[in-house]
């Protein structure tokens, strides 16, 4: 799933988007509450037809964005005072209002509100914060289900050129996060709790802070096996090409990151011949196209050549160019890969 944090996946329009063929991207709850707000997304009619986005949407708590800001909150069993990163004013995030958040944003998948642990962290310090993780999974979810609607672009009075059937049908759709540090027992605690509140999806959280590579596949190992296979498994904030690839043939069913955009804005692309640094000289003369394997716009029309010369002059549309190429490499290796689980072949 893309990500587009503030509304908008950087650099990239909505229409490029859905002719690569992202079905779903990613709204960030913790920025768009603060700017431009919330209610002011619900009164134009959600955050589908506020970015004119007719497919399906999923937005995070804003439990992983509060976690980043350790140095401006503070936590308790209601929730999570903070400041913003804008202005300094004080906010409150507590399970119900990121609730009413989300579904008043009008996302399709909404995430139970949470406290994403860093790493590395202590079995104590782990416990503690699912503690705070269980208590508001359980509030997330009352508030949801007495609150939570149908999409606002989803029905015949909201109806978008061009949009799609959400993947739950018409209805607002609420995933528990499962959490716990790095600690084998706690995520399975969490877990077998999450599950036996029965929520639509579940999702795999507090992973990408920093641990390795290899701690991240054994949590993953640990926790899919407890999860419902008969509904959506979501791991949060990965991963690179082969990460992905290898965590869909454990049994993930979702992922994100920000790493396709990210890093086309610093010039790295992702090829069928591995990771290309555009910016290197090696590139001044090259008439190639950034991969030859690739039928994105991008590669369709312009040259390596050329892309180093954006980058190199700070041209917005080196950004954009690279960014619609990785997306486009991402897609596309999502595509490979369904096509060959359906085939049970290797990919």
């Amino acid at each position: 799933m893309p990500v587009g944090t503030q509304g908008t996946v950087k650099a990239v329009p909505q229409e490029t988007l859905e002719a690569l063929g992202a079905e779903i991207i990613l709204g960030n709850t913790y920025h768009l509450y603060l700017r431009p707000g919330h209610e002011l997304i619900r009164s134009l009619g959600g955050l589908h037809r506020f970015i004119a986005w007719p497919r399906a949407m999923l937005t995070d708590s804003g439990g992983f964005q509060v976690f980043s800001l350790s140095k401006l909150r503070k936590i308790s069993d209601e929730g999570v005072r903070f400041r913003s990163h804008l202005d300094g004013s004080s906010h409150m995030f507590t399970p119900e209002h990121s609730m009413e958040v989300q579904i008043a944003l009008g996302a399709d998948i909404c995430m139970a509100f949470d406290e994403c642990t860093e790493y590395p962290a202590d079995e104590a310090r782990a416990r503690e914060s699912l503690r705070y993780t269980m208590a508001w999974a359980e509030r997330s979810l009352k508030h949801f289900r007495a609150n939570a609607h149908r999409v606002p672009w989803g029905g015949p009075d909201g109806e978008m050129e061009g949009q799609t059937q959400s993947l739950f049908g018409q209805t607002q759709s609420l995933f528990g996060i499962v959490q716990g540090g790095m600690h084998g027992h706690l995520r399975r605690e969490s877990a077998e709790r999450l599950v036996a509140m029965d929520f639509d999806g579940y999702a795999i959280g507090g992973l990408s802070v920093g641990e390795p590579r290899e701690l991240t596949r054994e949590v993953i190992a640990e926790v899919l096996p407890l999860l419902p296979a008969d509904k959506p498994r979501y791991v949060m904030g990965v991963g690179f090409p082969d990460e992905i690839v290898e965590y869909a043939r454990m049994g993930v069913d979702m992922m994100d990151c920000v790493i396709p955009t990210r890093a086309a804005r610093h010039g790295l692309l992702f090829t069928s011949e591995g990771r290309m640094n555009i910016k290197n000289r090696q590139f001044a003369e090259d008439q190639n196209p950034p991969d030859a394997a690739c039928d994105c716009p991008t590669c369709r029309r312009y040259s390596r050549a050329y892309l180093r010369h954006l980058m190199q002059t700070g041209e917005p549309l080196g950004g954009t160019l690279n960014s619609i190429h990785n997306l486009a490499f991402y897609l596309r290796t999502m595509a490979r890969l369904r096509e060959d689980l359906e085939r049970d072949t290797p990919a």
